[in-house]
């Protein structure tokens, strides 16, 4: 006799509840490879063919130019679905529809669908069971179905090639920019990063690439070769002045690389996806990416809020620095940080110390944060500012407020999205951040 079906778990009507669900799942640790995630979307009924997609990845710039790609399409009057991570503050901002968040009872809602089949695809092998960003993504499958959007962009979370998100198979695929990052997983050098990364790429479907360095452009052009795909680049296409290249709402130059990127993209569709020139020029000036170069007032205070997590970031920064700085007359900045890892706080610090008079280290809520003494080791000799070992409810003790100010210029916070999510969690009247869920 076959042994009985277990019993389906009893369904979540808290969402407390299903947060602890979900990080129970985070709690596991992160799972690369796409044979599991083959056998979850299979299970599921294969959402993911359900919507035509664009796939974006990219060392940095691929949440950006997402975002961008996003504001296109919606301008030409398609349902757009947005698949980013991590979120700043709440977990539905992962999954948008139109720019509206997954709602807490719509987690509710598919927590409880997908649960039981999670269970019965690893019930023979719990190494099966879909990690958290599986689980996630296959949320983002289903809703951009249930809502019936006309496109879904969708962002890697790392990587490329053993990402969960490459069961899609895309009308484009996108790289935005090749750098050192995430190299324990993905490689040491730009050509082993590219490799990673261009594994995005679909048989016969077109590839775009943003600012990629010549090495990794080989990589990339090697395995559309293989794959019978033609490439796109924005230096063919808009050439190395950016006066030529289309602006954005966004500022930064690297924002000129993403809008570049984000156009020819929009190019890659035929005329029934009426994605014009003024279209597209519409979209790029109404795009709304939090945490990116980002100007905000706080209590009376101007701030600057710019993600920079790798050392490519840290050198965009330092341009943008240097270019607010010769507005103000060379004045030095107050400068907010923190950082996850060493390679990445080295150069951030080194370009932070560079242009503050005054720092204020923090430590993002995350396990793989810096500690204040290490933010401190990494500091360059040479630094005479002051520097002050702080913290984020200390800094900002309530909403809207924080408790330093300069009259003159604008507080910079900068480094680790993380760090930004959580002070616009405390900047938020009634604000309830899901920090845990955050990393990946």
């Amino acid at each position: 006799m076959a042994p009985a079906a277990a019993a389906p778990p009893s369904p979540f009507t808290d969402y407390a509840d299903v947060q602890d669900y979900l990080f129970s799942l985070k709690a596991r640790g992160v799972k690369y490879g796409i044979d599991r995630m083959g056998s979850w979307v299979a299970a599921l009924g294969h959402p993911e063919r359900a919507v035509p997609a664009i796939h974006i990845t990219g060392t940095n710039g691929k949440g950006s130019t997402a975002a961008m790609l996003e504001a296109i399409f919606r301008e030409a009057g398609w349902r757009t679905g947005l698949y980013t991570s991590p979120h700043l503050v709440r977990l539905g901002e992962r999954v948008q529809v139109d720019r509206v968040s997954l709602t807490e009872a719509e987690i509710i809602d598919y927590t409880n669908a997908l649960r039981p089949i999670a269970e019965d695809v690893s019930r023979e092998s719990p190494d099966d069971h879909p990690s958290f960003f599986e689980f996630m993504t296959a949320m983002a499958f289903w809703q951009f179905e249930r809502k019936r959007c006309d496109i879904g962009i969708i962002e890697v979370g790392m990587g490329g090639r053993l990402d969960a998100t490459n069961i899609v198979l895309p009308e484009v695929s996108v790289i935005t920019s090749i750098s050192l990052d995430h190299c324990e997983m993905l490689g040491d050098t730009p050509e082993k990063i590219a490799a990673e990364k261009a594994g995005i790429i679909k048989p016969g479907r077109p590839v775009v690439i943003g600012h990629v360095p010549p090495a990794a452009e080989r990589v990339i052009r090697e395995a559309a070769a293989r794959a019978g795909s033609q490439v796109h680049s924005i230096a063919e296409e808009f050439g190395a002045d950016f006066a030529g290249y289309p602006p954005t709402n966004l500022e930064g130059d690297y924002q000129r690389w993403n809008a570049a990127t984000a156009a020819l993209t929009a190019r890659m569709f035929p005329a029934r996806w009426r994605l014009t020139g003024e279209t597209v020029a519409r979209g790029l000036m109404r795009v709304d990416w939090p945490g990116r170069w980002e100007r905000v007032t706080v209590g009376g205070q101007p701030f600057i809020f710019d993600a920079s997590h790798n050392p490519e970031g840290a050198q965009v920064l330092d341009a943008n620095l240097d270019r607010l700085r010769a507005g103000l007359g060379g004045r030095r900045l107050i400068v907010i940080t923190g950082a996850l890892g060493e390679a990445r706080a080295r150069a951030l610090l080194e370009v932070a110390a560079r242009h503050a008079r005054e720092l204020h280290l923090v430590v993002p809520a995350q396990s793989r944060a810096c500690t204040h003494a290490q933010l401190e080791s990494y500091l360059p000799g040479a630094f005479s500012g002051r520097i002050h070992r702080a913290d984020i409810a200390t800094l900002f003790p309530v909403p809207n407020h924080c408790v330093l100010s300069d009259p003159d210029a604008p507080i910079i916070v900068t480094g680790s999205l993380y760090l930004i999510g959580e002070i616009f969690t405390r900047l938020q009247e009634g604000a309830k951040g899901e920090g845990r869920l955050q990393d990946f």
